[in-house]
């Protein structure tokens, strides 16, 4: 079995920290999103894994490279623009050959891996399987319509008026059978080759397609509140590493990862949280559920419940919460007099202030 992972969206959900940065490698407890799928890959028994890349291509091949520190092969495969899951199969056909193939969304994270929905699909060896979850939203993602027995009868990509709420989790497993099914599709309605069109016609066409609701943890990382979310996650399970330099008037409370390299001194942080290797926390707070990536700067402030991006700077800072900050981010207080915000901020910025 080989993979294939997308890794090409443009990331217009986590603009403007994706004009910069490709979203796949937002990092939540200072890992790249991308990273956890691809640990999660291995771990499953899979060697041969196919990443489909687009504008971003130079930043996730350098983060990647050859894939040897996940011990795994990897391959790059150009997309020259975000034209649908289904595109992604059909540009990938040379590398997958007659495999059977796991499809997984760079910027989704599952609790617990894959490792099971790989075994049944080696064990029943359907045309196609999915992973579905009940979602309050599912115009936003592709839906299944189930029947009375729990069969797959309908498929449909973020549709106006959904027919259910069970949305399609970001990991999808196939035999070649998919080929030819993506090589009958036309562009839909949103432009793009759907891969819900495309198990659609294997349903269609008598092929066997079997589904499973998964009750546990999963999400697509596509905006701020979601990252937030994974990252709060994923340092619920961080155990306290104190590798950096930690003076005696600072207090550390719960489970706190100080990377080599950083300096805390006369701050309080109070975990799950974690500090980059060679960060700088000085006269601060930093609460719960809080990554604080390399090379950052926190001075006289208090942040929680955030992320924070490389050699990102926050002096001065009253209260930061709930908040991504991008890379070399500068945030400081302004001056007393006038009493004024001052702010420069990017395209699709969103920014709440407290008057």
């Amino acid at each position: 079995m080989k993979a294939l992972v997308l890794a090409g969206g443009s990331g217009t959900r986590l603009r403007p920290i994706t004009h910069t940065s490709a979203k796949q490698l937002v990092p939540v407890a200072n890992k790249p999103v991308l990273f956890y799928g691809l640990e999660a890959i291995a771990a499953a028994g899979v060697r041969e894994i196919g990443i489909v890349v687009g504008s971003t291509h130079a930043e996730i091949e350098a983060a990647v490279g050859d894939g040897s520190r996940f011990g795994v092969e990897v391959t790059y495969l150009r997309q020259e623009a975000p034209l649908g899951l289904a595109h992604a199969v059909l540009i990938a056909r040379e590398f997958l050959g007659e495999d059977d193939f796991v499809m997984y969304l760079g910027d989704n994270f599952i609790v617990g891996g894959i490792n099971g929905v790989i075994e049944r699909f080696v064990r029943d060896r359907p045309a196609a399987q999915i992973m579905l979850t009940q979602v309050a939203n599912p115009s936003q993602f592709g839906v299944a319509e189930l029947d009375g027995d729990g069969r797959v009868v309908a498929l449909e990509e973020k549709p106006r008026r959904p027919k259910s709420d069970l949305a399609l989790v970001g990991v999808y497993l196939f035999t070649s059978a998919v080929h030819e099914a993506v090589g009958e599709l036309k562009p839909s309605w949103r432009h793009e080759l759907e891969i819900t069109d495309a198990i659609q016609w294997l349903i269609d066409h008598d092929h066997r397609v079997e589904s499973s609701v998964i009750s546990g943890y999963w999400k697509d990382t596509g905006n701020v509140a979601d990252m937030l979310e994974v990252n709060r996650l994923v340092l619920e399970s961080v155990e306290t590493r104190i590798e950096g330099s930690v003076d005696a008037a600072s207090e550390l409370i719960g489970r706190v990862v100080v990377e080599p390299g950083a300096v805390i001194e006369r701050s309080r942080i109070v975990g799950p949280a974690i500090v980059g290797g060679g960060a700088s926390i000085r006269d601060s707070y930093v609460g719960p559920f809080t990554s604080i990536a390399a090379d950052c700067v926190v001075a006289g402030s208090e942040i929680e419940y955030s992320i924070v991006l490389p050699r990102a700077s926050i002096t001065g800072v009253r209260r930061i919460e709930s908040s991504l900050i991008g890379h070399d981010v500068v945030v400081t207080p302004a001056p007393s007099m006038p009493r004024a915000h001052r702010l420069v901020l990017g395209d699709h910025s969103q920014v709440q202030i407290s008057s």
